[in-house]
């Protein structure tokens, strides 16, 4: 038992041995491969999986080596990484360390280009209704866009050809390769920083699709889609269309072609004022002439012409409306005075006075008005009313 123990050796030992028996057996090589499981760490460093149909196997990507990849990778994507074995001992596994990653050809950049596209037209980058306005006479353009690029010096030249007045703004950046896609976004939040700047451009030369990667970023669309300053994508020939295309305010086929939908054409301007000047002088005799046309006309109308006619006519019309008025009146004061006779009538029918002067009397007993024989009190005296007089009768049969 103490000589096996003595044989015995150390899990380290052991993991050590395979790792210098694996990396010294195998130099650098290529793998083609799924990527799976991909995660940027907080600290730089790359963690995923490259499998295919029958296995798989974990990768790391350090820091140093991801920033020279020009795209982002993403999972389901077809890869090449460059690489060569490693062991992790404290779980005893190998990994690739990968040193170089690319797409295994252009369909994987055209699919991962699709599935952008689809994921931020569904959240609606790309609807009509939010596009900025071009302004018409810009003050002031900005342009992100390589300092030393023949796109740079193309836009000049037409800025100076079209419309002089404006004033350029560059912001250099590399417009192709690794970290390119973070300055262009940097360079569109910084602009949106400055109060006068009119419209910004994002321009570059033709190119592959490898080539106009950086304008395919999520980080770059999403940096369009939040400025508040109208953004042109000039970028590539008529037949190249990127996710920045889509995103920004307003497309152009080149970066020069941007550059003529960012500002008026000078000689148009020109153009302008020289027949306006031209024109100025015949515009505002023919309107003076218009104008004198329509006076006279109007002098010459049949109400300039016979103004005492139409004095007459409306007189007539006063008076026709003043005659309804008064019939009108007259009509209701006739009704009244009628029904206040009828009343007065009515109320004179039912005058005691007069009745009792046609010869008849009333009785009065105990203040009360005797209107039947059987309520008429022999024993009690009572009052005669006539029209001349009245005549009270007491118990005693005398009168008074």
């Amino acid at each position: 038992m103490a000589a096996i123990t003595e044989r015995a050796i150390s899990v380290s030992a052991i993991t050590g041995l395979i790792k210098s028996t694996l990396e010294e057996s195998f130099g650098q090589f290529s793998v083609i491969g799924e990527l799976s499981n991909f995660k940027p760490h907080v600290s730089g460093h790359w963690y995923f999986t490259l499998k295919d149909a029958s296995a798989q196997i974990s990768c790391t990507m350090w820091k140093g080596n991801n920033s020279y990849v020009f795209f982002t990778p993403q999972d389901g994507m077809k890869i090449i990484v460059n690489g060569k074995l490693s062991i992790y001992p404290p779980r005893g596994t190998y990994q690739i360390d990968v040193r170089s990653m690319v797409p295994a050809g252009e369909g994987e950049l055209q699919a991962a280009f699709e599935k952008l596209k689809r994921k931020l037209n569904d959240e609606g980058l790309f609807d009509p209704e939010i596009k900025k306005e071009i302004p018409r006479f810009p003050k002031r353009i900005g342009i992100v866009t390589a300092r030393d690029g023949a796109a740079l010096q193309d836009m000049i030249n037409s800025a100076k050809r079209r419309y002089p007045l404006a004033e350029i703004l560059l912001y250099p950046s590399k417009v192709q390769g690794e970290g390119a896609a973070q300055e262009i976004a940097k360079a569109i939040e910084y602009i949106n920083t400055l109060d006068d700047i009119d419209v910004m451009i994002l321009g570059r030369g033709g190119g592959s699709l490898e080539d106009l990667w950086a304008f395919n970023e999520e980080i770059v669309a999403r940096a369009i889609f939040n400025s508040e300053i109208p953004i042109i994508a000039g970028i590539g020939h008529e037949i190249d269309f990127t996710i920045a295309d889509f995103a920004a305010d307003k497309r152009a086929s080149t970066p020069t072609a941007a550059m003529e939908l960012a500002t008026p054409n000078y000689n148009d301007i020109l153009s302008f004022i020289t027949d306006f000047i031209e024109n100025i002088d015949s515009d505002i005799l023919s309107g003076i002439e218009n104008k004198r046309n329509k006076l006279s006309r109007i002098i010459n109308s049949y109400g300039f012409r016979l103004p005492e006619d139409v004095i007459k006519i409306k007189t007539q019309y006063l008076d026709s409306i003043l005659y309804k008025f008064d019939s009108v009146i007259d009509k209701k004061l006739t009704y009244k005075r009628n029904l206040l006779s009828l009343l007065d009538q009515k109320i004179d029918k039912f005058d005691f006075n007069k009745i009792l002067k046609r010869g008849f009397a009333l009785i009065n007993q105990n203040d009360n008005l005797v209107q039947r024989a059987e309520n008429f009190n022999k024993s009690n005296p009572f009052l005669i009313k006539f029209f001349d007089g009245d005549i009270r009768i007491d118990n005693d049969k005398k009168e008074r």
